[in-house]
């Protein structure tokens, strides 16, 4: 349910309407336990995206594990990323091509624009720490594979 209302939240801010209502329904959200789970999707997403691509997905994860980002930011954040990572689109990727990712990265642009001033040196280097860390995994996995 949770998912359903960031992703609506996303949706009607990028619209322009209002959010207040929805707003109301995540005050109370635990989203350090809600967004735990979320480190392995968007490693999966980096996976096939490639580092370009998984760089401001990882930005945004951090600034929504940061204790300075307020509750409609993390509603934002938390429908952007899930609707990046989830295997069903509103433009389908496979259907559509290029135009099928277009939804997820104007999902993307849009917070990310919303909440670029809260990316800290901080948050930058753990960012860039934890690509490193996968895609190195990754370039070795394939050299041995």
């Amino acid at each position: 349910m949770l998912t359903i209302i960031c992703i609506t939240i996303l949706a009607y801010a990028i619209m322009g309407k209002d959010i207040k209502p929805l707003l109301e329904k995540v005050k109370n959200v635990d989203w350090r336990s809600k967004i735990a789970g979320l480190t392995d999707k968007i490693r999966n997403y980096a996976m096939r995206a490639g580092r370009t691509a998984a760089k401001p997905v990882l930005q945004l994860w951090y600034v929504l594990n940061d204790s300075n980002t307020t509750n409609t930011e993390k509603a934002l954040l938390y429908g952007a990323i899930i609707y990046t990572v989830m295997p069903s689109s509103f433009i389908p990727r496979r259907l559509f091509g290029l135009f099928g990712v277009l939804d997820e990265g104007a999902a993307i642009l849009y917070v990310y624009k919303k909440v670029k001033s809260k990316i800290t040196p901080e948050i930058q280097a753990k960012v860039d720490a934890t690509l490193d860390r996968w895609f190195t995994e990754y370039v070795s996995y394939e050299i041995v594979k």
